[in-house]
């Protein structure tokens, strides 16, 4: 899945705005999520974190989410859909709740995201790990961030496969590598020619 800012807009302009929409696809992932999340957060601690064991007890989703890159105009999700209709209902409560946030804190008004989101169905297992991999390289192949940060950047979701997975499921991907450290080497083998891609691309449309 793969959506950006209306007018090619930024739709992250600070850390504040990145982790909203981290939180946001955590929360709404669930089935179920008992209040709005603007109005969870005005719960206490206590409250928030038993409400939060609730639905991760329960353990009810809309979709198991794979992968994530969030660029500063656009963001790219790799899905498992768990129920009838659970993507499209889940992208319509994420992008509607960062939406009010967005428009609140910036005293604007209107739509962040192009209305319609790009999507691709994953069919096979070769074409998932592409995926994955075309995913968490983009921040680097978009030259947002360098090689070196890649592993260590907080808004995609490479640095939970090697870490603490969050409320990211690495194992369809992980899954098919006999390390992750083996997953890391597929990751670096594409990024020289991703790059090259990109600078081509510019070369192009200049």
């Amino acid at each position: 899945m793969y959506n950006r800012g209306v007018a090619l807009q930024p739709v992250f302009l600070n850390k504040r705005d990145y982790r909203q929409l981290l939180f946001d696809l955590s929360y709404y992932r669930f089935t179920k999520p008992p209040v709005k999340l603007s109005k969870f957060k005005e719960l206490s601690l206590d409250q928030r974190l038993y409400l939060l064991s609730e639905l991760k007890r329960k353990d009810e989703k809309l979709v198991e989410i794979i992968s994530f890159a969030l660029m500063p105009n656009h963001f790219h999700l790799l899905l498992k859909q768990c129920v009838n209709k659970g993507i499209s209902t889940f992208l319509s409560r994420v992008t509607n709740s960062y939406t009010k946030f967005f428009n609140t804190k910036n005293e604007r008004v209107g739509p962040v995201f192009q209305g319609v989101f790009k999507s691709v169905h994953i069919s096979t297992t070769e074409q998932l790990i592409h995926v994955s991999r075309y995913i968490h390289i983009n921040p680097t192949v978009s030259f947002v961030i360098n090689r070196e940060e890649l592993f260590s950047y907080p808004w995609t979701s490479l640095p939970n496969y090697f870490h603490n997975p969050d409320f990211v499921n690495p194992v369809p991907v992980l899954s098919n590598f006999s390390s992750p450290e083996d997953y890391k080497k597929f990751i670096l083998d594409q990024i020289d020619y991703g790059k090259r891609l990109e600078e081509i691309k510019h070369l192009a449309l200049e």
